[in-house]
Order: C-alpha cells, then sequence, then structure tokens
C-alpha cells in the first residue's frame, strides 16, 4: 500500500503554520502523469521502484483487438479517441487510458489495457465496420 503524503506539512484548523517532521521518502515520489495519445509510436522506459522498469507509451499507433466473436485478434491502426470515460479532458486531447473507446480500422474497441503504465494497447471490439 502507498503512503500518502499529503500532510506532511501544511496548516492547522486555527490558520496556524505546521511543520513537516520528515521529508519525502523514496517510495512517495511523485511523477508527471504520461497519457498516451493517438500518434507514430513512441514508447518511454522509466526505472521504478526495486529497480524495475516500466515501458510507457507516449503515442501509439496500433491496438491488439480482440473479435469476440470470431475469437481472434488483430493489430488495428487507431484513428481517434471517440469516448473517454476517465475524464472529460482526456476525451478532448485524445488521451487513451482503460476504459477509453478508441476508432480502429477494425471498428469501435474498447481499451482493456493501461497504455501508459504498460506500454501496450489492448482492446476489445465493440462494434466491428462492415
Amino acid at each position: 500500500m502507498r503512503k500518502s503524503i499529503e500532510n506532511l506539512a501544511g496548516r492547522k484548523m486555527t490558520g496556524g503554520r505546521k511543520v513537516a517532521n520528515r521529508g519525502r521518502r523514496k517510495f512517495e515520489i511523485d511523477r508527471y502523469p504520461n497519457e498516451a495519445v493517438a500518434g507514430t509510436t513512441d514508447i518511454v522506459i522509466r526505472r521504478v521502484r526495486g529497480a524495475n522498469v516500466k515501458a510507457a507509451f507516449k503515442t501509439a499507433e496500433f491496438a491488439n483487438v480482440v473479435d469476440s466473436d470470431a475469437k481472434k485478434v488483430t493489430k488495428s491502426k487507431i484513428l481517434k479517441v471517440s469516448k473517454n470515460t476517465a475524464n472529460r479532458d482526456y476525451e478532448r486531447r485524445g488521451v487513451i487510458s482503460k476504459g477509453a473507446v478508441i476508432e480502429t480500422e477494425a471498428g469501435s474497441a474498447l481499451v482493456t489495457s493501461r497504455p501508459g503504465q504498460n506500454g501496450v494497447v489492448n482492446a476489445v471490439l465493440i462494434k466491428a465496420k462492415q
């Protein structure tokens, strides 16, 4: 479980200043979020806790789309992000996150992976193109 560090410093209920009794720990470090968008594939490798690495998409060109009716997976080009329930701003900016609905060459697909964390876009076909 990750600890919250919101209350290391701040103000008391009375408005007085609180002084943090310690600084940030290594496991409390913060980063800018990596928000994957549609475009020519660009992957960022980041070192994370435990000297592990995370491959994350900055831009993604293709998605692995599962067609449950035909029982096959196809690599389809991402055309645009049509809906993102996580954040309306993400929808406007075309950010691909888990739960986003993307338009692909195969049709509309729901993203099931976390492209900003995993470095892969997996999706399930919702509506195939005719």
